[in-house]
């Protein structure tokens, strides 16, 4: 009934050789496509880990940096108040030397009036008490400038007024002291006044 010549019968073969080609093709891609989807879906299941390991990973390092962060905070504040409380302690004491100080300046006005009457016995004694309430100020830091002959350092000194230089060397420099002035710790408590040679 059907008569299909060789020609015919050869077509349908190719057509169908043809088709299982692509069939199988196909049934490849697929399977390759499945291959890497289960590939991805193992991929996708590690990320997550891996994530979750970056994340706790930045987490410490953010962590370690606040901690780092706030112990140089605090190392600082501990050296800050232990330097104020040192200099605290040294210079608890500073007003009252700026309430002796007149008192030392009477007493060497004294002596030095007393030197001049000739009285011996009372200038010795004075010299010893002067002398030992100025130890006792020394041991607490008190220091006296010496301004006589220096150059003037406006850091240091008081200029009350300024006279003509008896030599070419002295101007700019202290001619005479007034008062003195005193150093607590290497910090002034009072200035020197004194004349400037211009």
């Amino acid at each position: 009934m059907f008569n299909m010549n060789k020609k015919a019968k050869n077509k349908v073969k190719d057509d169908l050789s043809q088709n299982s080609e692509e069939i199988q093709d196909k049934d490849t891609v697929g399977s390759q496509e499945e291959v890497s989807t289960e590939e991805g879906n193992i991929e996708n299941a590690n990320q997550p880990e891996e994530a979750a390991e970056m994340d706790a990973a930045d987490a410490v390092q953010v962590e370690r940096e606040k901690y780092l962060r706030l112990y140089s905070e605090f190392e600082n504040f501990r050296r800050r108040t232990t330097k104020e409380r040192l200099e605290w302690m040294q210079n608890a004491s500073k007003d009252l030397m700026v309430e002796l100080l007149p008192i030392v300046d009477d007493m060497e006005r004294a002596l030095k009036a007393m030197q001049k009457s000739g009285d011996s016995a009372a200038v010795e004694g004075m010299e010893l008490i002067f002398k030992k309430l100025y130890d006792t100020l020394e041991k607490k830091g008190l220091k006296p400038m010496n301004a006589q002959g220096e150059v003037f350092d406006p850091e240091i000194h008081e200029a009350v007024t300024q006279f003509d230089a008896p030599t070419e060397d002295m101007k700019g420099k202290v001619i005479d002291e007034l008062e003195k002035g005193y150093f607590l710790n290497d910090k002034v408590i009072r200035f020197a006044k004194v004349v400037v040679g211009k």
